[in-house]
């Protein structure tokens, strides 16, 4: 129990920094959202009139008191352009994004975690360099320019998968993945390329430990000893690299969701920030702050599962 609201405490401080922050930082960026949305031939009286309508007239610590006023009640705001909840607007473009962010961190673990088993088993060998050498090259290649490759390739050239949008609203879920594929593949690809260097040096270190020579000398097959003595003891590292991935993920995939026009809260997001539509940028910005946090939460959870001895040590 200690060590749970340890970290709850430690969460519940990042979330109030970054709700300080987002509002500091939206407040401070140039131009005026009620200029901007009653267009060049308002009046400087009906732009003052629509700035005391938003209360953006009012001193600053008055307006994030007030915001933080509409959180506790779990009100996000009103956007001043969609004319509707935040809450609402970002329900209405979460569906994308989240399939996006699962569908390729699946991707990445499915290619990082027995790419980083094997250059870490086969250490030093050709087969360890290949990998090495292809992930660094994944990790240095641009989102967008691998978005525009596969693009070119399996949508124009091959007429495989579809070249972007999310379907038409009526589409079942397997047809909206469907659709998902390239740009799930484009992230998938690049962040595996972090899940293998990681899962190589989990499984090296693991792989110097005196037990797991003992389990060699036991004759215990080598299966065994990679599966339950060195990729079990490997896991912590593996499952916080996959955690912050996933995490990364859903506040990360603004670049892939403009090259494959998806309708998901990146491009919610950039519309924002366009428009100086502040409610929706620090609504937006503190919901995935606040994922970020409960994933890391749970990944600290998790540790607890996967080795004991954290859980006994953070209760001491």
């Amino acid at each position: 129990m200690r060590f749970l609201l340890n970290r709850l405490a430690g969460a519940a401080m990042v979330l109030v920094i970054v709700a300080v922050l987002v509002f500091l930082l939206t407040r401070l960026a140039s131009g005026d959202p009620m200029a901007l949305m009653l267009g060049d031939q308002a009046t400087v009286e009906d732009v003052a009139k629509a700035r005391t309508q938003y209360g953006l007239d009012k001193p600053l610590p008055t307006q994030f008191v007030l915001w933080v006023g509409e959180l506790m009640q779990g009100n996000l705001g009103q956007s001043i352009f969609l004319q509707r909840p935040v809450a609402q607007a970002l329900m209405e473009r979460a569906e994308p994004t989240l399939f996006l962010a699962f569908f390729a961190v699946a991707i990445a673990a499915a290619i990082g975690v027995p790419c980083g088993m094997a250059a870490a088993i086969w250490r030093g060998s050709h087969t360890d360099q290949w990998l090495s050498g292809v992930a660094m090259l994944g990790a240095s290649i641009p989102s967008f320019w691998m978005g525009l490759i596969l693009i070119q390739f399996f949508a124009v050239y091959l007429g495989w998968f579809p070249a972007s949008g999310y379907g038409d609203p009526g589409m079942g879920l397997g047809a909206r993945l469907y659709h998902l594929i390239l740009p799930a593949s484009v992230l998938g690809l690049l962040n595996s390329a972090l899940i293998i260097r990681f899962t190589r040096a989990s499984m090296l270190d693991i792989l110097g430990e005196d037990f797991v020579r003992t389990a060699r000398a036991k004759g215990l097959p080598e299966r065994v000893v990679m599966f339950k003595h060195v990729l079990r003891n490997a896991l912590v590292p593996i499952i916080t690299v996959l955690g912050l991935t996933m995490a990364l993920m859903i506040g990360g995939t603004v670049v892939t969701e403009t090259v494959f026009n998806l309708p998901g809260v990146g491009n919610l997001v950039v519309r924002a920030v366009l428009r100086r539509d502040y409610p929706v940028i620090q609504g937006t910005l503190l919901v995935i702050a606040s994922i970020y946090v409960l994933i890391n939460l749970l990944i600290d959870l998790l540790y607890t599962l996967v080795d004991p001895r954290i859980r006994l040590g953070g209760a001491s």
